[in-house]
Protein backbone atom coordinates (compact mmCIF):
# COMPACT_ATOMS: atom_id res chain seq x y z
CA UNK A 1 0.00 0.00 0.00
CA UNK A 2 2.84 2.36 0.83
CA UNK A 3 4.47 1.65 -2.54
CA UNK A 4 1.26 2.49 -4.39
CA UNK A 5 1.06 5.73 -2.43
CA UNK A 6 4.56 6.71 -3.52
CA UNK A 7 3.76 5.61 -7.09
CA UNK A 8 0.77 7.96 -7.13
CA UNK A 9 3.00 10.78 -5.87
CA UNK A 10 5.40 10.20 -8.74
CA UNK A 11 2.55 9.90 -11.25
CA UNK A 12 1.06 13.19 -10.05
CA UNK A 13 4.37 14.80 -10.92
CA UNK A 14 5.13 12.93 -14.14
CA UNK A 15 1.68 13.16 -15.76
CA UNK A 16 1.48 16.92 -15.39
CA UNK A 17 5.20 17.59 -15.93
CA UNK A 18 5.54 19.45 -12.66
CA UNK A 19 7.54 18.24 -9.66
CA UNK A 20 6.05 20.57 -7.04
CA UNK A 21 3.70 17.88 -5.68
CA UNK A 22 6.74 15.97 -4.40
CA UNK A 23 6.89 18.50 -1.55
CA UNK A 24 4.07 16.64 0.12
CA UNK A 25 6.14 13.43 -0.06
CA UNK A 26 8.57 15.09 2.34
CA UNK A 27 5.79 15.10 4.89
CA UNK A 28 5.46 11.32 4.46
CA UNK A 29 9.01 11.11 5.79
CA UNK A 30 8.21 13.41 8.71
CA UNK A 31 5.01 11.65 9.85
CA UNK A 32 6.68 8.61 11.48
CA UNK A 33 9.60 10.54 12.99
CA UNK A 34 7.84 11.51 16.27
CA UNK A 35 6.89 7.85 16.79
CA UNK A 36 10.48 6.81 16.28
CA UNK A 37 12.05 9.49 18.46
CA UNK A 38 9.51 10.02 21.25
CA UNK A 39 7.34 6.90 21.19
CA UNK A 40 10.02 4.26 21.11
CA UNK A 41 8.99 3.08 17.64
CA UNK A 42 5.44 2.30 18.78
CA UNK A 43 2.22 4.02 17.79
CA UNK A 44 0.46 3.19 21.05
CA UNK A 45 1.13 6.63 22.56
CA UNK A 46 -1.02 8.28 19.86
CA UNK A 47 -4.21 6.72 21.16
CA UNK A 48 -3.47 7.07 24.88
CA UNK A 49 -4.78 9.94 26.96
CA UNK A 50 -1.83 10.07 29.33
CA UNK A 51 1.24 11.94 28.35
CA UNK A 52 3.94 14.28 29.32
CA UNK A 53 5.96 16.97 27.64
CA UNK A 54 7.62 14.71 25.09
CA UNK A 55 4.52 12.64 24.38
CA UNK A 56 2.46 15.79 23.80
CA UNK A 57 5.19 17.15 21.53
CA UNK A 58 5.16 13.90 19.55
CA UNK A 59 1.37 14.05 19.17
CA UNK A 60 1.60 17.66 18.00
CA UNK A 61 4.36 16.95 15.49
CA UNK A 62 2.50 13.93 14.12
CA UNK A 63 -0.65 16.00 13.68
CA UNK A 64 1.20 18.93 12.15
CA UNK A 65 2.94 16.74 9.59
CA UNK A 66 -0.34 14.98 8.75
CA UNK A 67 -2.09 18.32 8.21
CA UNK A 68 0.88 19.49 6.15
CA UNK A 69 0.42 16.54 3.84
CA UNK A 70 -3.00 17.90 2.92
CA UNK A 71 -2.16 21.60 3.13
CA UNK A 72 0.86 21.58 0.81
CA UNK A 73 -1.01 20.39 -2.33
CA UNK A 74 -3.94 22.69 -1.54
CA UNK A 75 -1.63 25.68 -1.19
CA UNK A 76 0.25 24.75 -4.36
CA UNK A 77 -3.06 24.51 -6.25
CA UNK A 78 -4.22 27.84 -4.83
CA UNK A 79 -0.99 29.42 -6.04
CA UNK A 80 -1.53 27.86 -9.50
CA UNK A 81 1.72 25.91 -9.28
CA UNK A 82 0.01 22.54 -9.84
CA UNK A 83 -3.09 21.40 -11.70
CA UNK A 84 -6.28 20.24 -10.02
CA UNK A 85 -5.73 16.69 -11.27
CA UNK A 86 -2.30 16.56 -9.66
CA UNK A 87 -3.79 17.79 -6.39
CA UNK A 88 -6.47 15.10 -6.48
CA UNK A 89 -3.89 12.40 -7.20
CA UNK A 90 -1.81 13.62 -4.25
CA UNK A 91 -4.92 13.55 -2.02
CA UNK A 92 -5.58 9.96 -3.15
CA UNK A 93 -1.98 9.12 -2.37
CA UNK A 94 -2.36 10.62 1.09
CA UNK A 95 -5.56 8.61 1.70
CA UNK A 96 -3.73 5.38 0.81
CA UNK A 97 -0.83 6.42 3.05
CA UNK A 98 -3.20 7.05 5.97
CA UNK A 99 -4.82 3.64 5.43
CA UNK A 100 -1.34 2.10 5.52
CA UNK A 101 -0.53 3.83 8.80
CA UNK A 102 -3.86 2.79 10.32
CA UNK A 103 -3.29 -0.82 9.29
CA UNK A 104 0.18 -0.71 10.82
CA UNK A 105 -1.22 0.81 14.01
CA UNK A 106 -3.92 -1.86 14.24
CA UNK A 107 -1.43 -4.69 13.70
CA UNK A 108 1.00 -3.23 16.23
CA UNK A 109 -1.75 -3.16 18.89
CA UNK A 110 -2.44 -6.89 18.48
CA UNK A 111 -0.47 -8.98 20.94
CA UNK A 112 -0.83 -12.12 18.83
CA UNK A 113 1.68 -11.02 16.20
Amino acid sequence: MFSSSILLQILACAIYGNWWPMLSALMYVLVPMPCMFFGGGSTQFLSSSDGGGWIDAAKFLTGASAVGSIAIPAILRHANLIETGAMLIVFTSFFIFVCTVLCFHRVSLDEEW
